[in-house]
């Protein structure tokens, strides 16, 4: 049975490489974040690492938009939230936020637009019938 809104929290500490040479957070060390969040939440939806493989059956990223709010630094401990925010008949969207607990700061948000893709093909597939029986409540675009 899938959850009725999926959802994740995870936490990330910013390290050496994840900043530049003045110790501040790079945009892209973010959407790693993200992702590990968004691999997370995959899992919740039966798309599991070893599911994907046997299957070839991909969520794959269509559109993100990115928000940077503020900075974080070497050291932080970030916490990255993510939850399916809705779904239509073939497209799905994540909203995720990372925030610092220390400050409550809320320092990236984003919106993922994803598809579920068969490969090797690369067919767009619809998504699963279960999906919009359970997550109906999330019904969008």
């Amino acid at each position: 049975m899938l959850p009725e809104t999926p959802s994740i929290e995870t936490g990330v500490q910013v390290m050496f490489y994840d900043t530049d040479c003045a110790g501040v957070v790079h945009n892209l060390a973010y959407l790693r974040f993200i992702e590990l969040a968004r691999t997370q939440l995959a899992e919740q939806l039966g798309m599991g690492l070893q599911d994907m493989g046997r299957t070839q059956r991909f969520p794959v990223v269509v559109r993100i938009e990115v928000d940077y709010k503020r900075p974080g630094v070497l050291g932080d401990h970030l916490t990255v939230r993510g939850r399916l925010d809705s779904v239509s008949r073939s497209r799905f969207w994540f909203a995720f936020e990372i925030v610092r607990p220390s400050d409550g700061a809320v320092l990236v948000t984003s919106r993922q637009t994803c598809a579920l893709v068969q490969m090797p093909s690369g067919k767009p597939q619809r998504l699963p019938a279960e999906w919009i029986t359970c997550f109906g409540h999330l019904k969008g675009e």
